[in-house]
């Protein structure tokens, strides 16, 4: 396991227009951790997180997923290993159908036939969306669309799942329902969110950003408690962790 080892050192990015993005950030994610990348709009929640799996390469420093750096020669390699759930599920879902979308992955790895069915049946059942096989994506709810995008990756067999604002568009009930879902994942996942109540839920550990740097890194209970933390990186604690307001009254 020590291959899905991920390995940040010192990366920057900045954008065509300017932007500086990232600033010099580092760190290490070990296999099977859950972590949380989380911060104000504008902190390079999103930048940082599409490094992962080589939509975005550093204007310097590393990324290293186990021992392959990122760079044009290992984005078939490191997009095998690295599983990325975007924001809007519209950006995944492009088929005429939710199973010609999870099927699409792994029918363009190469698979036979059979492994190719296997693999798109089990990622359909595993997030319940397996009465949707036969649905267009454009008809589906946004509930419905985060399941089958999800599955989509999930028939890639990714060991690491990077994950931007997956409660984005479903409603509290259906997040719920993938809180428990992800609960239930062996898989590396790195989610960014704006969810901190997820956050806190989910992953052991939090990354807080601040305008392209780390202002914290560390276990996420330690992190929301800090309130002055927080408001320095333009937060507030979870919903979970500020009380009743009519029982405080």
């Amino acid at each position: 396991m020590q291959n899905n080892v991920i390995a940040v050192k010192d990366i920057q990015y900045i954008y065509p227009d300017g932007t500086h993005a990232l600033k010099g950030v580092s760190f290490k994610i070990n296999y099977g951790e859950s972590v949380a990348i989380v911060g104000s709009n504008g902190s390079g929640k999103t930048t940082l997180l599409s490094h992962f799996n080589g939509i975005y390469l550093p204007s310097s420093g590393t990324v290293h997923i186990g021992e392959h750096s990122i760079n044009p020669n290992t984005l078939s390699h490191i997009r095998r290993t690295v599983g990325m759930v975007f924001q809007n599920p519209d950006d995944q879902l492009f088929m005429p159908t939710v199973y010609d979308d999870v099927a699409f992955g792994p029918t363009n790895l190469g698979l036979s036939q059979t492994e190719v069915e296997l693999r798109t049946t089990t990622a359909l059942k595993t997030v319940g969306a397996w009465e949707l096989k036969d649905r267009p994506p454009y008809r589906l709810s946004g509930g419905q669309k985060r399941a089958a995008s999800i599955a989509a990756v999930l028939a890639m067999e990714p060991s690491i799942l990077a994950m931007d604002e997956p409660t984005a568009f479903i409603d509290p009930l259906t997040r719920r329902q993938l809180i428990n879902l992800l609960k239930s994942f062996k898989q590396t996942k790195i989610i960014a969110t704006h969810d901190l109540d997820m956050a806190l839920d989910l992953c052991e550990r939090t990354i807080l950003l601040q305008s392209g740097s780390i202002l914290a890194d560390g276990p996420t209970v330690k992190i929301f408690r800090d309130k002055k933390l927080l408001e320095k990186g333009r937060l507030e604690q979870p919903l979970s962790m500020q009380g009743c307001p009519i029982c405080s009254k």
